[in-house]
């Protein structure tokens, strides 16, 4: 029996459409799909626990056996509404500022952003598991996914990262790309892309049984139509490589 390629994909509403295409395909039957945080997809593709990834764009460098495939991403142009700072104080009286730890493209996005575009200075710490909790003061943190919902009720400032890097650049942000290993079958890529623009196609489907989820307390739609952008056409390309070069700086 063929052994199954192992597929890694970000567990969010975001990607809820992707998962759609791949279980509605006859793709499946090729795939052991995995649903997991950004940082753990990332991961196993580090550590070659998977063969094609839904992965934060700022890990792809690292990945030499891998390239970006299809015309599909996560990004957004302007506001992505699930990417945050949060704070109780404007931009210039932040001391540090908590990492989420789910994933490295949207921390490495505000040290870009606080150094390049807002010309802060904060001290960046790693979030422990409940550091939500600990956001107040002069202390800031990074929140991404899911658990972004619904938090303009709890902080005074709320700085949405895609929206500052459109400011900054004038250009749109790729948070995740799919990537495969190197001389995959081409035909097992092409069932893959299908899947994906299937979901894509069935997507208001997919909002209507999330929104279900998520009753009135979320605009299911207006996030998947409107800040969740999913073509990987040239202008998010460009805007990709420009943070490529930014995190070159900081790595440097």
């Amino acid at each position: 029996m063929e052994e199954k390629i192992r597929v890694s994909v970000v567990a969010y509403l975001n990607a809820q459409p992707f998962i759609y295409g791949l279980k509605h395909h006859e793709v499946i039957k090729k795939i052991d799909l995995n649903l997991d945080i950004p940082s753990e997809c990332a991961r196993k593709l580090l550590n070659n626990e998977a063969a094609i990834g839904l992965v934060p764009v700022a890990v792809i460098p690292q990945l030499k056996d891998f390239e970006i495939i299809g015309k599909t991403c996560i990004g957004a142009i302007g506001k992505v509404a699930s990417v945050l700072l949060c704070s109780d104080v404007p931009l210039n009286e932040i001391e540090q500022v908590f990492l989420d730890f789910h994933s490295r493209t949207s921390v490495t996005l505000v040290q870009v952003l606080s150094r390049h575009f807002w010309k802060i200075n904060p001290n960046f710490i790693q979030a422990p598991d409940d550091y939500i909790n600990h956001i107040h003061g002069k202390t800031a943190g990074v929140i991404i996914g899911d658990r972004t919902f619904n938090l303009k009720k709890d902080f005074k400032y709320i700085y949405d990262l895609s929206e500052e890097w459109q400011k900054f650049t004038g250009l749109p942000f790729v948070f995740a790309a799919w990537v495969g290993r190197k001389g995959m079958d081409s035909q097992v890529l092409k069932d893959f892309e299908e899947a994906l623009q299937l979901g894509l196609k069935e997507k208001n489907l997919v909002i209507k049984d999330c929104q279900r989820l998520f009753g009135n307390s979320f605009d299911v739609a207006h996030y998947l139509n409107v800040n969740i952008q999913y073509e990987l056409d040239e202008v998010k390309m460009k805007g990709l490589r420009l943070f490529y070069e930014y995190l070159k700086g900081l790595e440097s």
